[in-house]
């Protein structure tokens, strides 16, 4: 392993491109050569070239596989840098670039779940997972559990390695500036929250804590990073409900640092999620979390320690726990400081990365 190429093709911004580019670099500190392969459109482009990375446009849907052309694309480019590594994390990514890389004949084809969603039983994927890739890596305990879903018949269970995504220790750091949009009253606590702006994020539940907070009398601002198809609609029930002094839609925020530093908890809303990457950066500043029990979030959550647990879509429970921890100062401080110790403890991304290193040495 000498030569590894992320491959990313999403024209968005979000924590599977944040994970690649984070990657990239602790890999390239380590000694190895890496190169990405995105959109060009993207932000990851963007902040590849800008970090110093050789870069491979490519565009890819989800029957690009089909396409003889790219594939013979890809994997001539592969073929001519003498890239033996290709790592990817989306579905439409795991088709073309397990097969181009598989026709190229690199050694190493790592497929890097991270959604928490059951695949499909087909015959293109069962060929990609079981013979185009030689490493299979889910980001969660949930994670794995929903690859095998419908593929535990064709995919050893002991193939897929379990290794949590990790953050830069430079998060840890205390001080630096906040985030001039977010601003506060005296006794009025900061709420927040980041994603994009979809059904599976859930930012609609927000709206209904907000609400429910609101006619407790509970003194709060809710502010939301994060762009997506449902900004529209999310702005219009803001207003409708007459939350517009207590929920912000901030829309794409680059700096996520000077967000948490902005914020006293994190509110995570999703439905569902494979790893809650930007639970870890909340904690890292030592926010404590309130989120729904579900999927990867208690593998991470220490329900009563670093943050709470409420129950699945139950929106007024996600309001109470939300409310306790309003009202207490003391206990905001107490599990901030326990769940940043938990980052410490459990991820940071040089020792996943040499988690991962190992992995793809050994097998």
């Amino acid at each position: 392993m000498k030569k590894i190429c992320f491959f990313n093709s999403s024209n968005f911004w979000g924590g599977g491109e944040k994970l690649h580019l984070e990657n990239a670099k602790v890999f390239r500190k380590k000694g190895y050569e890496v190169t990405i392969a995105a959109h060009q459109d993207s932000e990851l482009w963007t902040r590849a070239q800008d970090a110093g990375f050789e870069t491979f446009a490519v565009e890819v849907g989800s029957a690009s596989f089909l396409n003889v052309f790219k594939l013979i694309r890809i994997q001539s480019y592969l073929r001519k840098e003498e890239i033996d590594t290709v790592i990817f994390t989306t579905s439409q990514d795991l088709k073309i670039a397990s097969i181009a890389a598989h026709w190229a004949k690199c050694n190493t084809i790592v497929y890097l779940r991270g959604l928490a969603t059951p695949i499909k039983n087909s015959s293109v994927n069962r060929y990609c997972m079981n013979v185009a890739c030689t490493h299979l890596v889910a980001n969660s305990q949930e994670t794995k559990r929903t690859m095998l879903q419908h593929l535990g018949k064709h995919i050893a269970a002991d193939k897929i390695a379990v290794i949590y995504h990790g953050i830069d220790d430079n998060l840890l750091v205390e001080g630096g500036a906040k985030l001039p949009q977010v601003t506060t009253e005296d006794g009025t606590v900061i709420l927040g929250n980041a994603g994009r702006l979809t059904l599976q994020k859930g930012q609609q539940h927000l709206i209904e804590v907000a609400e429910q907070l609101k006619k407790n009398n509970v003194k709060f601002k809710l502010y939301v990073a994060g762009t997506g198809e449902l900004y529209d609609e999310l702005q219009a029930t803001i207003a409708a409900k007459k939350l517009k002094n207590e929920v912000i839609l901030l829309g794409f925020i680059a700096d996520m640092e000077a967000f948490m530093r902005s914020i006293d908890l994190f509110i995570l809303s999703s439905s569902w999620e494979g790893f809650g990457f930007v639970i870890v950066e909340a904690m890292a500043k030592g926010k404590p979390v309130v989120a729904f029990d579900i999927t990867s979030n208690p593998e991470i959550i220490t329900d009563g320690e670093t943050g709470l647990l409420a129950k699945h879509l139950d929106t007024g429970d996600l309001a109470n726990q939300t409310a306790r921890l309003i009202s207490d100062t003391a206990l905001r401080e107490q599990m901030g400081q326990a769940a940043k110790q938990s980052v410490v403890d459990r991820f940071l991304i040089e020792e996943q990365i040499t988690a991962l290193e190992l992995y793809l040495l050994k097998v």
